[in-house]
């Protein structure tokens, strides 16, 4: 049994919906990063970056931190989602796009859509742009194969369960998944998957799987 503590953000779904897919009892614990829970005593004995999501292996106590951390570590704990073994570079470019490219730049047009622009107009700017660039990335990736990583068409691994939720809030980011075609559809075939809808509703409902 894993402990998962985790809200509903793209990072933490990456989790559930990987867990879901292994199919590893686990119980969700919701840290509501809204009312700072996640500063507190408990969590950061968990988690000492205060950061969701974490994990606590409760028969031997062992907890990771740092999404990507955590699902390259259960990957490779349960040998699956990594491709075959000439796929793992593959995997690992595009779950380290996720974290140092595509994250980074929808987050901060998550904070400047949703909450208020304190930067001023150049910071916005460059953010949409950063945005716009992830998308065309992924789109061009998409091109001709089923999933980012993998030879050939592809295999289904970490880094879609990483890209996906990102994807998912894309209202959020103001654009139009018809400009991308390739997400669109990669988009749309994911978010029907059980695992996927059962990990977005982690750790509780919020609203349906965005369908564009």
């Amino acid at each position: 049994m894993i402990d998962l503590y985790t809200w509903t953000t793209p990072n933490g779904r990456k989790l559930s919906i990987l867990l879901e897919e292994l199919g590893i009892d686990y119980e969700a614990h919701a840290v509501n990063i809204s009312e700072g829970e996640q500063k507190s005593p408990e969590f950061l004995e968990i988690s000492p970056t205060g950061k969701i999501p974490a994990i606590r292996v409760r028969a031997t106590g062992q907890t990771v931190m740092e999404s990507g951390a955590i699902m390259l570590w259960l990957a490779e704990r349960e040998k699956r989602f990594l491709g075959a073994p000439d796929d793992k570079a593959s995997v690992l470019e595009w779950l380290m796009w996720q974290m140092s490219a595509q994250g980074p730049a929808l987050g901060r047009i998550h904070q400047f859509a949703k909450y208020g622009n304190p930067l001023g107009e150049p910071a916005e700017t460059k953010a949409r742009e950063q945005g716009a660039r992830a998308y065309a990335d992924l789109d061009a990736r998409l091109a001709d194969r089923d999933f980012v990583s993998g030879s050939g068409r592809g295999v289904y691994t970490i880094a879609d369960m990483a890209i996906w939720p990102w994807v998912s809030r894309y209202e959020w980011h103001e654009t139009d998944l018809h400009e991308y075609p390739n997400v669109l559809e990669w988009y749309r075939r994911l978010a029907e998957w059980p695992a996927v809808q059962r990990g977005y509703h982690s750790p509780h409902f919020v609203n349906d799987v965005p369908m564009p």
